[in-house]
């Protein structure tokens, strides 16, 4: 059974990156090929002429549409078959599933489940996004050789950072620091305080404290695989208020996991902070050091994945800090099934396929 969510909003592509050229991608599994109208709206069509199957994406624009390169089979965005040469009559049955798309923080988002339920209300807020105050870093991206659940399990970890990031967001001091769990319909957060510590490296390059800080580590993941995780220091003995910690070091890191295939992901990621906003060197260094510690996690649960496929065995045992993730792959189990039962109890969209 896969693993992947449907009915969700996922970032197919920084907005910059889709333009009035083909640009192919897969996401949850299926292969698809974008571009953008004249008018700059984007568009989407699976990546597979109904044809013979050719990929639509070594095709060619006309205008507005998609031409075949096969046999010059013109599509609209929305996948109606608007030409073929040499026929006036259009079958039915040649199109082209199209998704609904939306842009949003930079990005095009994509929704490959039930199109009626794609509301673009429910694409996950950026906090402080455009505001006066935090800088920016944006359009990132990397690939993750893992299935996307086994990085939202890291993702709601803080434990890992103290060994897996000990040159960039951790330190031995949070070692034997408990992990807090909450738990909503649509989100789990797992949040922990260091107190009266030395700064972690980044907080040391950044901040200008003199003395130890308390530190702060929330880590939210809103279903089904969007992370934000709220980190910031302040001087040890500062109430551990939202004023006091907007007063502080504090940065916002939001990671957009697109599901690939089922042992692969597209990590898209943007990061907001408060301190050094007006510093294009500082960006510079944060997006070089967010790498590092994004590098570091695809290392091991690259790692990781390959001895869960060899064992076919996910883990031999479940430590206390394994709260979070369990609850956040329980809630993706539900909403699986409740996806599996609305398409079992409705008309199946079908194409007609000719052998």
């Amino acid at each position: 059974m896969s693993s992947f969510v449907k009915n969700a909003w996922y970032v197919a592509a920084w907005s910059r990156e889709i333009g009035r050229h083909l640009t192919a991608r897969t996401i949850l599994g299926e292969n698809l090929v974008f571009w953008r109208r004249q008018d700059g709206t984007p568009a989407v069509l699976v990546d597979r002429c109904p044809h013979k199957l050719a990929p639509l994406s070594i095709g060619t624009l006309v205008g507005d549409d998609l031409q075949c390169g096969y046999h010059g089979m013109t599509f609209s965005g929305s996948g109606q078959c608007v030409r073929i040469p040499g026929q006036a009559a259009i079958p039915p049955s040649a199109c082209a599933q199209s998704f609904p798309l939306v842009e949003r923080y930079g990005a095009v988002w994509i929704w490959m489940g039930d199109p009626a339920l794609a509301d673009a209300q429910h694409i996950v807020a950026v906090r402080h996004y455009g505001e006066p105050g935090w800088a920016l870093v944006d359009g990132q991206y990397l690939h993750f050789d893992c299935n996307y659940l086994n990085i939202t399990d890291n993702l709601v970890d803080p434990a890992h950072t103290t060994y897996v990031h000990k040159n960039t967001i951790g330190n031995a001091a949070a070692e034997d620091v408990s992990v807090k769990v909450e738990q909503g319909d649509n989100q789990v957060l797992a949040y922990r305080w260091v107190n009266d510590s030395e700064p972690v490296p980044l907080v040391k390059a950044m901040g200008n404290f003199t003395g130890p800080v308390d530190r702060w580590q929330y880590y939210y993941l809103h279903l089904p695989s969007v992370s934000c995780v709220d980190f910031g220091s302040i001087a040890t003995g500062r109430e551990h208020s939202e004023q006091e910690m907007d007063a502080g070091l504090r940065s916002f890191s939001y990671n957009f996991l697109t599901p690939e295939t089922e042992t692969t992901t597209h990590y898209f990621w943007l990061h907001l902070r408060n301190y050094h906003a007006d510093s294009a060197e500082a960006s510079t260094q944060v997006a070089r050091l967010m790498t590092d510690t994004f590098l570091e996690d695809a290392a091991i649960l690259a790692l990781v994945q390959r001895e869960q496929e060899r064992t076919g065995v996910r883990e031999f045992v479940r430590l206390g800090i394994d709260n979070a993730p369990a609850r956040i792959r329980r809630l993706i189990a539900r909403r699986q099934e409740a996806e599996q039962a609305a398409t079992a109890t409705s008309p199946a969209a079908s194409q007609t396929a000719v052998a």
